[in-house]
């Protein structure tokens, strides 16, 4: 985990990258050490949880 200092390409930048990818089983590991789901939750280091932010079917477009 670099928390942004030296290890992460761009040392200024404020968003965290991806060091390792596993999208068979849809979650990915940030530089930071949050894993973030395909489902759009997310599982802080610190053990705190956040929820999926999906966009509720109503506002979804259907291709016929």
């Amino acid at each position: 985990m670099c928390a942004h200092r030296t290890s992460c390409p761009q040392p200024h930048a404020q968003v965290p990258h991806v060091v390792a990818a596993r999208p068979e089983q849809g979650w990915s590991l940030l530089c930071d050490g949050a894993i973030v789901f395909d489902d759009t939750g997310e599982l802080l280091p610190d053990g705190r949880v956040i929820a999926p932010h999906r966009i509720p079917a109503d506002h979804l477009t259907v291709a016929a």
